[in-house]
């Protein structure tokens, strides 16, 4: 018995919940219905992803943030931010965590996992003396986080079966683990298992639409006449019909019609309009769970889109949509990522410039208000469209017609005996 329950350790995942061992995460799901619906279909992260709801909303939250750049910045004692080029953790976050992943396409899978799973995990790999180099991504179906039996750190058992055991225990230090929106700390919360009765019932709907199609004959309509045909007298007349009037091209002729036959087109009936707006519902229902608008996904059907602009539009997304994604990235990184002696001065922060950018009428405006406040340098600003600098563009220029409240309606002090203005001086002989 007991080389046998090795055997299935080494070729089956093992889970632990409570007292209880299961082997496989799906054999537990199945026991416990969690993936049951009240439709009676089966959700899971890869039925759902099917639903064209459902692929657009995750790939445009983790396309999008896997697009925005993720420097790394040192902050020095004035509070002044630069990039730490220098430092070994920012080739990674930056460019490329391993050796056959691009930074776009790591942080897009990971960001995947969040929106499906509520959780990403990560590998960290150090060099002999201790270096981060690489991270690798986990699957977060193969994954159980756990407590120690001390109740502080937490174990990561990662089912694989090309383990020895079947799995592997990782310890806190070795292990990214970016949380979604969660409850207990431990782990984050999935919303395709919270989400499986509403995409239970999108998934019955597509069914039924399907069935539909495949098995009921729809003509846009029919022939009729008092009289009756034979069979070949009906076959002939329907093949010269549909030769004449058939088809894109035959669009919008006159139809001719011989011997009393009328034509009378089918319309859509009750059954089917009722049909197509449970779709449609079951579009705003998903876009709801995974909170994105539904205009940003194609669907425009008697929905009204935030703010006025594309500007709006944008900083709504970000703000009600994205920031909470990328709040948890940042944090995550600073504390799993960064030494405690370096999370006082370097931090990474994602780059949001390329989502708010606005018009070119927009921008010049606000360029212009961020010289005259003497925040931007004009060499800053022409960096940002892609311009070469300017020489002089390096200092930090302001208005000088500005003065102080108490001082309104004054005149100003005269200057001192030994001061000359350069006025008097000119015209000093």
């Amino acid at each position: 018995m007991g080389k046998m329950m090795n055997f299935l350790r080494r070729k089956m995942r093992e889970v632990v919940i409570g007292d209880l061992r299961v082997v496989d995460p799906r054999l537990y799901e199945g026991l416990t219905g969690s993936t049951a619906s009240n439709s009676g279909h089966s959700v899971t992260q890869d039925s759902a992803m099917q639903l064209s709801a459902v692929w657009s909303c995750v790939r445009l939250i983790s396309e999008t943030i896997a697009t925005l750049p993720l420097p790394l910045y040192r902050t020095d004692a004035q509070g002044r931010k630069t990039p730490a080029n220098d430092h070994h953790l920012y080739p990674i976050l930056r460019s490329q965590p391993n050796l056959d992943m691009t930074a776009a396409e790591f942080w897009e899978a990971m960001v995947a996992c969040m929106v499906l799973w509520g959780n990403a995990y990560a590998r960290k790999r150090y060099t002999p003396s201790g270096k981060l180099y690489a991270l690798d991504p986990l699957r977060p179906d193969w994954m159980v986080p756990r407590r120690a039996k001390n109740g502080r750190a937490i174990v990561y058992r990662y089912h694989d079966a090309d383990e020895k055991d079947g799995y592997i225990d990782l310890d806190e230090l070795d292990v990214l683990h970016l949380k979604g929106f969660g409850t207990n700390g431990l782990v984050g919360m999935s919303p395709i298992s919270y989400a499986r009765h509403s995409l239970g019932n999108a998934m019955a709907v597509e069914e039924s639409v399907s069935h539909t199609f495949k098995n009921m004959v729809r003509p846009s309509g029919v022939l009729m006449t008092d009289q009756i045909l034979k069979q070949s007298q009906t076959d002939n007349y329907a093949d010269k019909l549909a030769e004449k009037f058939q088809g894109t091209v035959n669009q919008g002729k006159v139809m001719v019609l011989q011997a009393g036959f009328k034509f009378m087109p089918i319309n859509m009936n009750p059954e089917d309009a009722q049909m197509l707006e449970t779709r449609l519902f079951g579009v705003e229902e998903i876009c709801r769970w995974f909170r994105v608008p539904p205009w940003m996904i194609g669907h425009t059907s008697k929905v009204t889109s935030w703010g006025s602009g594309i500007e709006q539009q944008m900083l709504a997304f970000l703000t009600f949509a994205l920031r909470p994604y990328l709040t948890r990235i940042e944090q995550a990184i600073s504390r799993s990522l960064i030494s405690p002696l370096e999370q006082a001065t370097l931090k990474a922060e994602f780059n949001l410039e390329g989502l708010l950018r606005a018009d070119s009428q927009g921008r010049a405006a606000f360029y212009g208000m961020m010289v005259e406040k003497g925040i931007y340098t004009r060499n800053e600003i022409r960096a940002k469209e892609n311009l070469p600098p300017v020489e002089g563009g390096d200092k930090l220029t302001v208005q000088v017609n500005m003065t102080f409240l108490d001082l309104l309606g004054k005149t100003p002090p005269a200057p001192a005996n030994d001061e000359v203005q350069p006025e008097q001086e000119a015209a000093t002989p």
